[in-house]
């Protein structure tokens, strides 16, 4: 076998990308199979259906709507840490609306959605119109949004006791919960716009060269502002079902390091943090990926505070297998035996 030095071998590169992330997850549900009682127990009760799996994909909804967004903004390069604290106002706007103000269930969530995609247009303007550092600029949102949380709920929790609005984050549709079907939606729209419109191949081209993307007339500051506006929607989404899981708005904890799981999600589903290359069905992979060893992590009863330890491993398993330098160099080895 002859290969170019500093390349993957072929039988290295043939692997797809997105093998990697569902081979873990396969071999984590396995796992689970094997270890844990009752874990793939499917039950249908009152015409719902009920079981760790179900609750593994219910409770992955939110990651995976964060990481759908942020997996855009990474594609062009970026990075959006303020997810979590926009999670959080999306919550808190809600809630007051519907306890203190009374408003109706269609006006309190579109008025809580659009205020985290004006968020997202304002993190848009930071990078796109001031050049600001990705980072430095949601970091500022990261921030301070967790405050403004904060203030708009009082540092208080505030209960919703709105049937409807439970219903948003706890109830079912045809047997399954309907935290699916929206996080499935925002799925389509968002394949649509990658796939099915320039816009799809606008963000790949400024993530791999956005200086050559503006001299072949990308508009790249409209695409920057249209990411992280997208990330921040999706961000808006994901607190309304948090929040309406728990009927309450906790501006302390919802989406607390969301962005992190978001992030790794992305990474693992085959998005490059570089920029250019990125998969929208390797990032839902991933965020399920991530619940699923959450979910598993809390079921052996390993304490809450050593999740992010367990789960650093399991991460750096899986990207390292996903690089190709990596399994070039484990090639070239075996070739020379």
């Amino acid at each position: 076998m002859t290969t170019t030095e500093g390349r993957a071998p072929r039988e290295a590169r043939a692997v797809p990308r997105i093998v990697w992330p569902l081979a873990a997850l396969a071999a984590l549900l396995l796992y689970n199979l094997a270890t844990t009682p009752g874990f793939w127990r499917l039950e249908v009760k009152q015409g719902h259906l009920y079981g760790s799996l179900v609750d593994v994909v219910n409770q992955a909804a939110p990651v995976m709507l964060v990481t759908l967004g942020m997996t855009f903004v990474l594609a062009t390069g970026g990075v959006d840490l303020s997810v979590g604290a926009v999670m959080a106002i999306s919550g808190a706007v809600a809630a007051l609306l519907l306890t203190r103000w009374h408003a109706s269930l269609s006006l309190a969530a579109l008025a809580a959605v659009a205020v985290s995609g004006l968020l997202g247009c304002w993190n848009g303007l930071l990078v796109a119109g001031l050049r600001m550092q990705p980072i430095i600029a949601t970091l500022v949102l990261m921030v301070a949004g967790r405050g403004v949380a904060q203030l708009l709920t009082e540092g208080q929790i505030i209960t919703v006791d709105d049937p409807a609005f439970g219903f948003l984050g706890g109830g079912y549709v045809l047997g399954l919960p309907f935290t699916l079907f929206v996080a499935a939606a925002v799925f389509a729209a968002a394949g649509v716009l990658a796939r099915g419109t320039a816009i799809g191949l606008f963000v790949e081209a400024v993530g791999e060269n956005e200086v050559a993307s503006r001299g072949a007339g990308v508009p790249v500051r409209a695409v920057k502002l249209a990411v992280y506006a997208f990330a921040g929607l999706c961000a808006g989404v994901a607190g309304l079902l948090d929040a309406a899981d728990i009927r309450a708005a906790d501006a302390n904890n919802a989406g607390l390091y969301i962005e992190l799981d978001a992030i790794l999600a992305a990474v693992i589903g085959g998005t490059s943090l570089s920029g250019g290359r990125y998969n929208l069905g390797g990032a839902v992979i991933g965020a399920l990926l991530i619940q699923a060893l959450t979910t598993t992590i809390l079921t052996k009863g390993v304490p809450v505070e050593y999740t992010l330890v367990v789960k650093a491993p399991v991460v750096l398993a899986v990207c390292l297998f996903q690089s190709e330098s990596l399994r070039a160099m484990v090639w070239r080895r075996r070739a020379r035996r």
